[in-house]
């Protein structure tokens, strides 16, 4: 049954295929050669003036730790921190870390502190990066996925505990 199934579907995708590619040729067939027409009917347009180069001005740019950076660092920190405490307590009580990244340094207190230290100084690093190359709302918007994904994983673990 999934056979004959699967098989109208292929029969219609290839009759669409087929119909698209064979209506294609007259298409192609409708080019004009430019030598074909006249010469001295190809003037300048009279719509078309010249213009000046504008300069751009400069974009308004902040300093990295701003007031804005400051706060989203700190409550990244913030979060990273409740995610290490209520992880290693399901971990002490028999649970399972569900982070195939973060389930690598699991086994210890000291290498969760290293992992969930290391992802706050990655978010960090990352934002600064973008700040550096003019990606002014993606080096915001780092710190927010991140304290994001921190808070999501701090309400899963409290509500399995």
């Amino acid at each position: 049954m999934l056979t004959i199934w699967l098989g109208r579907i292929f029969r219609l995708k290839a009759a669409i295929l087929l119909v698209l590619l064979s209506s294609g040729g007259p298409a192609l067939a409708q080019e004009v050669s430019l030598a074909l027409l006249n010469p001295e009917m190809l003037g300048p347009s009279p719509f078309v003036s010249t213009s000046h180069p504008v300069s751009l001005t400069e974009a308004p740019t902040h300093r990295f730790w701003d007031r804005e950076n400051r706060f989203l660092v700190a409550t990244d920190a913030a979060f990273s921190a409740a995610d290490f405490f209520v992880t290693r307590a399901n971990l002490k009580n028999g649970g399972q870390e569900l982070n195939p990244v973060t389930r690598v340094f699991a086994g210890s207190t000291a290498g969760l502190a290293v992992n969930f230290a290391g992802e706050t100084a990655g978010v960090v690093g990352v934002s600064y990066f973008l700040h550096k190359t003019g990606h002014h709302k993606l080096e915001r918007l780092v710190s927010m996925l991140n304290i994001g994904s921190s808070a999501a994983a701090v309400t899963f673990d409290l509500a399995h505990r």
